[in-house]
Parts: C-alpha cells; structure tokens; sequence
C-alpha cells in the first residue's frame, strides 16, 4: 500500500528492511514483509485473503461461481462502479468524503441519453460533454471547500440530493431511455473482448514494466549511493505476475475473453496509481492526507491538490455513469441511484484506503470491487435476495475499518504512524 512521507522510525525500519533484502537475498524479503505485519503495515493483505477466502466459500456453494463464463461476467459488473472507486480513494487519501458520486454518475448518464437519442448530438461529442460536466461539478466542490471551508461531508450530500434533481430535470418526462445497441459505446461494454493473443500481450507488458520499474529504481539507488534490492526478488515479483496474468487469460478465454471494459477500468487504475507513486502532485496528495498544515509549511499549494482532487473523484464517476449507462444499454430515472454510492465507498475502504487519510492506493478500488461484486454475484448464484448482500456487504465493510483502526494503533505504538 502506498502511504504518507515517512517518519524518522520509518525510514529506519525501511533501512532494516533493506539490509535484511541485500543480505540474504528472497528470505530476507519475506522476512522484512512479516516485520512489517507484525508492526501494523498490512497492505493489501487482509483484502487477498479475504478475497480468497470469499471465493473458496462461494465455489464451495456452487460450483458454477469460478466458471469461466460467471467470472467473465464478474469482471464485467466490477468495471462501472469501480471507476467511480478510483475517484473515491482520492478523496479519502486527503481524509475527505464525496457522498454524491452516484447522481454525478446518473447525470452523465442522463446527459448520454438525452444527448445521444434525442438531440442527437455526434455520440463522442455527448461523451466528451457528460465527463465534463463532472469534471465541472468536481471544480465546483473544490471551490466551496477551498473558499468557504464548507465540509466536504456537507458539500457532497447537497450535491447527492441537488444533482439526482438536474438528473430528473435532463431525462425530464422520460422515466427510461435505450441506448441503441449498434453504437460504439454499448458494442464497448457489451460485446467487445480481447483475442487471446492481445490479452496474452498485455500480460507480458505489464510483467516487464514491473520489473523495468523496480530495476530502474534499483540503479537509482545504486547511483545514489544507497543500497539497493535484491535483483533475486525483483525477477521473481515479475514472473509471479506473468504466470498469475497468463493464467487468468487462458481461463477467462475459454469463454468470451477479457472484456474490453474491464480492461479500460485496469488501466485506468494504473494510470492513477503512476501519478499516485511517481509524480510530485502524487506524493503532495499524500502528504496533504498526512497533515494539511505540514504540507502547505512545506509549500505544497494544498487549495490546488483539494480542488484538482474533487474534479478528478467527479471525473470518474461521470465516466463510470457512462459505463454503467452503457452496460445496460439505458438510462432511467435510477441510474446511478440505490446502492452506487455506498458501494463505491465500500470498495474504497475495504480495498485498504484508510478512513483517517494519507493511506491507501489506486489498486484499493480494483481489489474492493471485487470482494463487493463477488459477494453479489455469489449470493445471486445462491438465488438469495438483496437482503443477504447488504448485510454481508456491511458486515465486510464493518469488518475493514476494524483491521484499519487496529493496524493504525500497531502502527502508533511501533512509532510508524
């Protein structure tokens, strides 16, 4: 899990971890990992076994959950909802909320189906002007709670209730609104996978810029000076990857495929995540989650990393309102409305973005949407109603926040938080 600028004690525990890795090469890895464990940095680790155990509970039920075909469709359901996830563990890095991502979404989607049917404006164009109109309810946002100070919590929840309004007023006497089947847009989240040979690609790509990126960074330290890590260690991250990818390739295509949506949702998950870890607004996010006032003595323009994460968090909830638009091939009246926003939020928070800002990472909203997706998906196998789901759902939710507080207090006692 990315995290905050470290303390002098973590800097310290980082230098222990290091000798531990250069001396005695992979078992000093998994021992640096178990230090951390043990002091409170749990990562994703709670999430992967969760995760685990979900699934071997579900397959355990019936044995159709880990068909080929159900996790393809899997994949599929994560995407919409996980991309307006990805806005949501921004804002929480800053230690804020957005409470309204759900009727942004379902105003990008009505701006699509008015637009697109009844206007009849170019379809790119109406896409280009619904993910704009959230980006400009996002601006919005950042300047009430730069100007005024207004909570965000506050801020949010008049957008939650003000925007579902604009939502009703655009689709206004129309409860409904299909989406033709033949545009690009709906053959995108419906119809298109990628041939296995691509898919196949894809997966080797992202092995070896795994082990670019940590190779680079190694020969960096080295000028630098400073030690560096193991190469043993780095050559085996980056063919786990290329196996655990490879396999998930060849499994999902012996039905349809790897569905392009889902792909576009990944890779907008690791874009956020490069600007997250490698750039300067990145690192300022994350120290401005840590202390606002640390921050802006350090001169980070803190007003400018509030309001260009609002507009960002907006962004990708128009963009995913298009996909979830898209997906079901209509717009209606409750786009965006039942549980989008809570489960966007959720799978922020159960995919490990901390509640208290500062920690967490863009893979949060990939690994939090699968717990949640699989969680509904296997209980609608089981032919049980939404009832169950939610009371899971809440119950995991619940359940994270938990290991958030416990693991913040080890942390604290460690003198690493």
């Amino acid at each position: 899990m990315t995290k905050a600028p470290e303390t002098p004690a973590q800097v310290a525990a980082d230098l222990q971890d290091e000798r531990l890795i250069r001396e005695q090469g992979l078992g000093g890895a998994v021992r640096a990992f178990g230090r951390r464990v043990r002091g409170g940095d749990l990562g994703s680790l709670p999430v992967v076994v969760g995760l685990i155990v979900i699934w071997v509970v579900f397959q355990i039920l019936n044995p159709n959950f880990l068909s080929a075909n159900n996790l393809v469709n899997l994949t599929l359901q994560c995407a919409a909802i996980g991309t307006i996830s990805i806005g949501i563990v921004l804002v929480l890095l800053l230690g804020q909320i957005d409470l309204s991502v759900g009727s942004v979404s379902g105003v990008a989607a009505a701006i699509l189906g008015v637009g697109f049917t009844q206007l009849h404006w170019p379809l790119a164009l109406t896409v280009i002007v619904a993910i704009l109109a959230g980006s400009l309810i996002g601006f919005l946002y950042g300047q009430l709670f730069t100007r005024f100070g207004v909570p965000s919590f506050v801020i949010t929840l008049a957008g939650l209730l003000g925007f579902l309004g604009v939502q009703l007023w655009i689709l206004g006497p129309n409860s409904s609104i299909n989406i033709p089947y033949d545009s690009w847009i709906v053959n995108f989240a419906q119809q298109t996978f990628l041939p296995p040979w691509a898919a196949y690609a894809l997966a080797a790509i992202a092995a070896l810029s795994m082990f670019w990126s940590d190779w680079r960074r190694n020969v960096r330290r080295r000028n630098a000076g400073l030690s560096e890590g193991s190469m043993a260690v780095v050559l085996i991250k980056s063919g786990l990857l290329l196996i655990g990818l490879c396999i998930a390739v060849w499994y999902l295509s012996t039905d349809r495929g790897t569905g392009a949506m889902f792909l576009f949702f990944v890779v907008l998950v690791v874009i956020m995540n490069f600007f997250l870890t490698r750039t300067k607004w990145g690192r300022s996010v994350f120290a401005v989650g840590g202390s606002v006032e640390a921050a802006r003595r350090a001169g980070i323009k803190v007003n400018r990393i509030f309001i260009s994460v609002f507009v960002l968090c907006s962004t990708f909830a128009a963009i995913g309102g298009l996909l979830a638009a898209a997906r079901l091939a209509s717009v209606s009246a409750g786009s965006g409305g039942t549980d989008t926003n809570l489960n966007a939020i959720a799978a922020a928070v159960i995919g490990g973005t901390s509640l208290f800002g500062g920690r967490g990472s863009a893979w949060s909203a990939l690994l939090g949407i699968l717990v949640i997706q699989s969680i509904s998906n296997g209980l609608t196998l089981l032919n049980l109603d939404s009832s169950y789901r939610f009371m899971i759902t809440g119950a995991v939710l619940l359940l994270a926040v938990i290991i958030d507080s416990l693991s913040r207090r080890s942390r604290e006692s460690h003198g690493q938080a």
